[in-house]
């Protein structure tokens, strides 16, 4: 469990007053971790108040990830394929006995958060706390929604095969490139909101879908100004749960259609309140990028290759396989969603997102701090 520095020296604090073990038992900290703050006192003391230290593994070539990352996005808004140059730069840079092959260029990428991300994250973090506690929110009051995109087809990345063997061939219906968009949502109570599917059509599929899931159709089978809208008609507002008895908090990564005024004024309607995470950030405090997305992928992939292998399947006058109808699609949804049940408040609990419930801490983080404009809030 990480601290932040406010807190660190309250307890350093409270503990040359009144000595080590006192202090661990009022903050629930294990001693030698005091002892270790005390040691650290002056390096804590030059810390933002709301910054947790040290965190993350300091980059070996600081200097060739940099060069690297500057290379790579230089390139893509040329619009080039990128290729791996990682060893050019540190040949350049004389660094000696330097074997990184592509996965410094993938670590470097992934790496790369903008600029002042640390108190992005502690504003967005304070923020949400700090609604939490005046509107006295309960965890079903905390809703967090994310757009999943997914494909017809669903092959996995590994097979097993006799040893030798070249070419390993995967049969599928041939449907990789058509898409469609997966809307979920939850509390962090673990309430799950109904799904919505949003397919590449202009007109509705005439198969009768499933009751459990909200389907509609554009052109691009993606999240715009009047999908939100429907959304929040059809699944947010539709919804049983008990968030509605107060004002709920509805966390959204940055999408520009999550951040249009009239969705925003859409969502105040029903008397939700906003908040956006910053971009670029969502790896950190997107509940479902942390610990959702991932298990419902697999979960899908499951569910189409259990398809694949025990129906009965009809082929095109070409002799391709069919693809998977609309109906199959809306039911491996439901099926994956309904799988999805530890992970939903282990994403809201890496991200920091509830308060904690020591009320020594929330002491500590209730002194006053700017509230940052990455965060839009509803009136």
């Amino acid at each position: 469990k990480s601290y932040t520095s406010g807190f660190k020296l309250s307890v350093l604090t409270y503990a040359k007053e009144n000595g080590i073990r006192a202090a661990g038992r009022k903050f629930s900290v294990n001693k030698k971790s005091v002892r270790e703050w005390r040691k650290e006192e002056a390096e804590i003391e030059k810390l933002h108040p709301r910054k947790r230290a040290y965190q993350g593994k300091k980059a070996k070539w600081p200097k060739l990830e940099e060069n690297l990352v500057k290379w790579v996005l230089a390139q893509r808004q040329r619009q080039r394929a990128v290729k791996l140059k990682a060893r050019l730069f540190a040949a350049e840079m004389k660094i000696n006995y330097f074997k990184g092959g592509s996965e410094i260029t993938f670590q470097s990428m992934h790496g790369h958060l903008p600029d002042e991300w640390e108190k992005k994250m502690d504003d967005f973090k304070y923020f949400v706390h700090k609604e939490i506690n005046q509107l006295g929110l309960k965890p079903n009051n905390i809703i967090n929604m994310d757009e999943v995109p997914m494909s017809f087809n669903r092959p996995t990345t590994r097979s097993v095969a006799a040893t030798g063997v070249k070419t390993i061939g995967i049969a599928t219906t041939g449907h990789e490139c058509t898409c469609f968009t997966v809307v979920l949502a939850c509390t962090a109570g673990g309430e799950k909101l109904k799904p919505m599917v949003i397919f590449k059509r202009v007109m509705m599929p005439r198969e009768k879908l499933p009751a459990g899931v909200s389907v509609i159709c554009n052109k691009k089978e993606w999240m715009n100004t009047e999908v939100m809208k429907t959304w929040t008609d059809s699944c947010f507002c539709a919804s049983k749960g008990s968030f509605f008895n107060s004002k709920p908090l509805l966390i959204l990564d940055a999408l520009a259609a999550h951040k249009e005024t009239s969705v925003q004024k859409h969502i105040n309607a029903v008397r939700a309140q906003l908040a956006v995470i910053p971009g670029g950030l969502t790896c950190k405090l997107q509940p479902f990028d942390v610990a959702v997305n991932h298990p419902f992928k697999c979960f899908f992939r499951e569910e189409w290759d259990n398809w694949m292998t025990n129906r009965e399947h009809t082929f095109t006058p070409a002799g391709q396989l069919r693809c998977a109808t609309y109906v199959d699609v809306c039911k491996w949804v439901l099926a994956a969603w309904e799988r999805i049940t530890p992970a939903i408040g282990n994403g809201f609990r890496k991200c920091e997102i509830l308060p904690e419930v020591d009320s020594s801490s929330s002491e500590c983080n209730s002194d006053a701090a700017p509230q940052t404009s990455t965060v839009t809030e509803a009136h």
